[in-house]
Parts: C-alpha cells; sequence; structure tokens
C-alpha cells in the first residue's frame, strides 16, 4: 500500500505532518514544542516539567476537571512529557474525535490556565519522582553517565533537582510559557484515518493566528567527558558506558544500527551470549544508540556482582573494542530481521508513525519514504559496518559506576 504523507507550514513557522492509513479507524498525534528542559535558567531546574504538567490542569474556558473530563468524552489516550529539548503532548483517539481533540489541544498550548492552586501538586508528583532515584540504582547511574559525558544542557535530568523545584513560582511557570510556547518549530504529527483538506484546514483556523515573537535557543557548552563513580552498598554494582557516535542526520547513522544490533539486538547477541550467558557475569547487559541533532552516542550497561563486576566490565568493554575484528553474515542476518521487525510494527501503529514523523522533521527536516527505510536495511553489508568502525572505532570510554567499590577502565 503506497504511502500517503501530507506536509504543510503555517506562516507563523508552526509544522503540521501526517501520514493517511485509510485501513485503520484511529488516529495518533504528536506535538513537539522546543520548550524543554535545556530551557530552564539557573537555579529553577525542573521549570519545564512543572509547566508541562500545569498545562493539562485547566485551559481556555474549561477548569482541571472539566478539561479532563472532555478529553475523557473524546476516548483520548494520552500523555505530556518534558525532554531535555521539546516539550511533547501526545494522544489516540478514534477517527471521528480527532478535530474536537486538536481544538482542545489549541487551548491547552495557547491558553492554559495554570493555575496557582495546582503548582504545589505538580511540586509533589515532581519532588516524588526525584525522590525515587534513590531507590533506582540504575536509573541513578544513567542520570550520572548523562551528567558527567554530556555539555549542558544536554547533560541534565529533566526532572530538575529538589531545591530548584521548590524554588518555582507561579510567575516563573507564566513567564516560561509564555516565552518558549509559540509557533514556530512546533511540529504536529497526525497518523491514521483522516481527510487532508479537512483537516489541514482545521488546523489553520485553529492555529494560524497564533503568534510568534523571538525566542533565543539554549547554548551547547563545552565540556571534557570524565569517568567516576558513586560509593554505595548495594547488592549489585550498576556499570554505564558512554561513548561517542555519529548523528541521526549523518549517511551512516543505520551502520550504527548494524553494529548496535550485533552487539544487543537480541539474546543471539554478542553481548547477552558473550558476557551473560557464556561466562555467568550478570543479569542484564545492553547498547543502545542515541541522538541529538548535532551528535550521537552510543550506551551501555551491566549490572553485576561487586566481586563479579571488574570482569563484567573488561569483557563488556572488549566486545564493543573487538567488534571492528570481524562481523559474521549469520549476525548481520539476525540483525536486518529485527531491524525489519521493528519497521513493520512501527508501520502497523498509528502512534509509531506519529512518532516517525516528528523525529524524521526534527532530525533531517524532511521524511522519509518507507522505501528508503527499507532500502537502507536491505542494503546493509558486513564490509559497510566495518568500514563505519574503522572510521569510528568503538573507543574513549566515559565510564560510571555505582556499588560498594569503583572499577578501573583497561
Amino acid at each position: 500500500m503506497a504511502q500517503e504523507i501530507y506536509t504543510h507550514q503555517l506562516p507563523n513557522g508552526m509544522t503540521l505532518l501526517a501520514d493517511r492509513m485509510p485501513h485503520v479507524r484511529s488516529v495518533a498525534f504528536g506535538f513537539l514544542v522546543p520548550a524543554g528542559a535545556a530551557y530552564d535558567p539557573a537555579g529553577k531546574f525542573g521549570l519545564a516539567t512543572l509547566a508541562t504538567d500545569l498545562l493539562t490542569r485547566g485551559a481556555g474556558d474549561r477548569d482541571n476537571r472539566q478539561l479532563s473530563d472532555a478529553l475523557d468524552n473524546l476516548g483520548v489516550d494520552r500523555g505530556e512529557s518534558a525532554g531535555t529539548m521539546n516539550v511533547q503532548l501526545s494522544g489516540a483517539t478514534i477517527s471521528r474525535n480527532l478535530l474536537p481533540t486538536l481544538a482542545i489541544y489549541s487551548d491547552i498550548l495557547r491558553r492554559p490556565r495554570l493555575p496557582e492552586s495546582e503548582l504545589d501538586a505538580a511540586k509533589a508528583l515532581s519532588l516524588q519522582d526525584i525522590q525515587s532515584t534513590e531507590d533506582e540504582p540504575q536509573r541513578k547511574v544513567m542520570l550520572e553517565l548523562r551528567k558527567r559525558y554530556y555539555p549542558d544542557p544536554l547533560s541534565r535530568d529533566n526532572r530538575g533537582l529538589a531545591d530548584d523545584v521548590n524554588a518555582v513560582t507561579i510567575a516563573d511557570i507564566h513567564r516560561h510559557v509564555e516565552t518558549y510556547f509559540q509557533p514556530k518549530d512546533v511540529i504536529l504529527s497526525i497518523a491514521g484515518d483522516f481527510d487532508w483538506p479537512t483537516l489541514k484546514g482545521e488546523i489553520e483556523k485553529l492555529y494560524g493566528d497564533w503568534k510568534s515573537s523571538p525566542r533565543t535557543p539554549p547554548v551547547i557548552g563545552s565540556h571534557m567527558p570524565s569517568s567516576g563513580h558513586i560509593e554505595k552498598d548495594i547488592e549489585q554494582t550498576q556499570i554505564a558506558i558512554a561513548f561517542p557516535s555519529i548523528p541521526t542526520s549523518d549517511p551512516e547513522a543505520y551502520n550504527v544500527r548494524g553494529a548496535v544490533g550485533v552487539l544487543s539486538q537480541d539474546m543471539s547477541s554478542r553481548l547477552f551470549s558473550n558476557v551473560r550467558e557464556k561466562h555467568g557475569l550478570c543479569y542484564s547487559v545492553y547498547a543502545s544508540y542515541e541522538s541529538h541533532r548535532d551528535r550521537g552516542t552510543i550506551i551501555g550497561y551491566a549490572g553485576a556482582k561487586p566481586e563479579l563486576a571488574q570482569e563484567t566490565l573488561d569483557r563488556t568493554l572488549a566486545e564493543f573494542r573487538q567488534l571492528k575484528d570481524g562481523i559474521s553474515e549469520e549476525e548481520l542476518d539476525r540483525v536486518k530481521i529485527g531491524l525489519k521487525s521493528a519497521l513493520i510494527m512501527r508501520q502497523e501503529s498509528t502512534g509509531g508513525r506519529s512518532s516517525v514523523l516528528s523525529a524524521d522533521w526534527y532530525y533531517l527536516g524532511r521524511i522519509r519514504p518507507l522505501d528508503e527505510i527499507q532500502a537502507a536495511v536491505n542494503g546493509l553489508t558486513v564490509n559497510k559496518i566495518l568500514g563505519y568502525l574503522e572510521r569510528h572505532p568503538m573507543q574513549d570510554f566515559t565510564v560510571v559506576t555505582l556499588g560498594p567499590s569503583g572499577l578501573i577502565v583497561r
């Protein structure tokens, strides 16, 4: 079935992306707004998260309860979150309820009430989330890894700091929303069953007169990554690893996905087979790839008993280093099957396709046709992946550990 992809940019700088799926009865949508944690001012880290929470506690003519009831009555399964660079508002409903849902979201984005009476409740939830990190050692070590590996503001914990959250006032919330919730560079992605001319006309009516004003983007600072250890008496040492790769926009990005897939796509992959199964060193070990617009990173994780932690780290790093020495055709075939399966599942999901639209536009400034993605996966070869590894060797590891004693990177 041929894809029906539509794009439209409003004069105010907002971009509408739509993928029509006439065979489904539902529709998913997502807003990306450049107003994430990177825009939090010093001393108010956590502001974007609090603002995102308050957005849906009343908007337009509806108070908190009325807004929640209106969305529930439309059957909207929804979520909101503040990431590093963007605030994301997403949801899904049946197709016939899309337009009235988007009308409500125009109130949420353009006319939020941001009630002061709800601020303490929002703070309490945020503080609980921050405090819960002490009970989640894997989460804690990953947060410390990002803090040490990335420059500010990419290194920030999106939830903020407890003292900063307590210091946020309702005036700060209003200032943040008024300054950063503007249409320029906002991405609205929609996937499902819809009529394009009707959808486009409704979006122009709802958002066309939304005004923009100058907005200063965050400046990414310079930073030298550093390894470190957090001492804590726990039963399992947590090991987090990061090292440089390339961003999604790089033509070689699928070679990175292929390399990481050989290491960590499934239970036949090298980290699971060689570190966990063959040597019985740990219960969990994996690698993943993540990207910002200007940089990519490969992340590794393992959790092991303290007496096995050093060997676990040694063997995990060895798997990274040795990948350049050779990849079998069997390994490559498994990776390609996994990538194709993930692609098919995303294409069958309205939520998955909506997310792909916004990610493509945000990172690439265009929508990749399905045929292009399939060709990239089919075109993966052992020589291409090894060529990437020769040009971008897996090295310069930043390692952060959490446990009774520190480890040595060797």
